[in-house]
């Protein structure tokens, strides 16, 4: 394995300095141009750091959130067990109301909550360090669980294959190898050869800035496209299967992943291409019935009309729509790949055998 693949799998985009009790993530809206580090103290940054996408992927996010908590406890000035709890409550909702869309979010500040509950009658520096060692718990698990998802997702391809994805879920937005170019990554240390097209993603470009970054600096074949080019790309013949990742997945299957998701599923469908959707199994809200119940995080239109550019490229007072995510219909999927095995459909019946697993 060479050192620059090295880099890219085991990047650390989140990392607490417990001797110096500091929170630090590299800045994502800075790449590809610029690897910097970043400190956030207080819930303020915090907030700046997710709602701008300074961190970003729903993995990332809920692990970032676990230290959060634990940062953000440490501030709290009430003592009584109750009012402490009470205000740790109150500052993880401000967190989840930030980006509502990605379950990962709110369920890292769950568990947080629940290991606080657990300690509540404990001094305060035991209650401390439980939350710590919450935080890094979540981070650990998030890393094996790319590991696997990454061997599941790789026995989907053979040498050779295209593989077209959307947006960003690599090393960057988890812990580890990623979900979606997981299985990409692990090819490449492997000496197995693949060709990978990273649409752009429009309209931040996770694509262009992130996915195209991680995967060049591990020396897989990448060729960015633009989003609207995937459909002659797959016309021909270039692409033999689609990976994604996802931000939230109903019980049904539907799965809710960066805008632009379900159209290149459809487009799939219609060429007969596999299209598989990689996530972790906190990602799946089992509580969530179909995607019509997945509010759909809306963004500031500038995002559109001017943050890529040197100047404005649309008339100042145009309206604009700019929701983050769309929802895939489960029947456009071939396959969910979690760290537990690969679900097929009926979804209804595949996903819950998943949390039957007690493994």
């Amino acid at each position: 394995m060479s050192d620059e693949i090295q880099l890219v799998t085991h990047v650390e985009n989140i990392r607490y300095d417990k001797e110096g009790e500091a929170l630090f993530i590299i800045d994502q809206t800075l790449l590809p141009g610029e690897e910097r580090e970043i400190q956030t103290c207080s819930l303020e940054q915090m907030l700046d750091a997710i709602g701008k996408l300074r961190i970003r992927g729903a993995p990332a996010i809920g692990i970032y959130a676990g230290f959060c908590m634990y940062v953000l406890a440490r501030q709290i000035q009430e003592t009584e067990p109750a009012a402490f709890y009470a205000r740790l409550e109150e500052l993880g909702d401000a967190l989840v109301a930030c980006r509502p869309t990605a379950v990962n979010l709110s369920w890292a500040v769950k568990k947080q909550l629940g290991t606080a509950r657990e300690h509540l009658q404990e001094d305060r520096p035991r209650l401390l360090e439980a939350l710590y060692q919450g935080a890094v718990e979540i981070q650990r698990d998030d890393q094996d669980k790319c590991t696997r998802i990454s061997e599941y997702g790789l026995t989907l391809l053979q040498e050779g294959d295209g593989v077209l994805t959307h947006c960003n879920a690599g090393p960057l937005a988890t812990s580890h190898y990623g979900t979606a170019p997981g299985p990409l990554l692990l090819a490449a240390e492997r000496g197995m050869k693949l060709r990978v097209f990273a649409d752009e993603t429009r309209p931040l470009l996770q694509g262009a800035r992130l996915t195209a970054y991680e995967l060049q600096r591990a020396g897989v074949d990448v060729t960015l496209i633009c989003d609207n080019m995937a459909s002659i790309v797959m016309k021909n013949g270039w692409v033999q299967a689609c990976f994604v990742g996802c931000d939230r997945v109903a019980a049904n299957g539907d799965a809710a992943n960066k805008i632009g998701t379900s159209g290149v599923a459809i487009l799939a469908k219609h060429y007969g291409i596999p299209f598989y959707v990689l996530g972790p199994t906190s990602t799946i809200d089992m509580a969530c019935r179909s995607g019509e119940q997945i509010r759909i995080e809306e963004r500031d239109p500038e995002e559109i009309k001017r943050l890529w550019y040197e100047k404005p490229m649309a008339p100042a007072d145009v309206k604009c729509y700019n929701p983050a995510f769309d929802v895939t219909d489960h029947s456009l999927i071939t396959a969910i790949v979690t760290e537990k095995g690969i679900c097929r459909p009926p979804y209804t019946a595949s996903l819950p055998a998943l949390f039957d697993n007690k493994e």
